[in-house]
């Protein structure tokens, strides 16, 4: 069964290759959505996948890449939405 999450990552988490890291890894795991930076300096993440590939993105970015340093992962569940596949959005 298919749901749909947003993720918010906090740190140090742009200008470290956070976005593109997640969607290798989001289409590694085949899951489906966007990523953007804010301009708070946080990454926000819209995903789109079973329970397990979403538990699998989501432990992926408590870690990210290696010059990230994460704080924080405030996860929600939103209705459900459908990706055609998973893309890095700018601002």
């Amino acid at each position: 069964m298919l749901k749909t999450i947003s993720i918010i990552v906090s740190g140090k988490v742009q200008g470290v290759f956070f976005r593109q890291s997640t969607r290798e890894k989001a289409r590694e795991i085949g899951v489906n959505g966007r990523i953007n930076n804010q301009a708070d300096g946080n990454v926000y993440i819209i995903a789109t996948g079973t329970e397990t590939q979403l538990d699998a993105l989501a432990a992926w970015c408590r870690n990210g890449p290696p010059k990230a340093d994460v704080v924080s992962v405030d996860i929600r569940e939103l209705p459900l939405q459908y990706f055609e596949q998973f893309t890095v959005e700018r601002y």
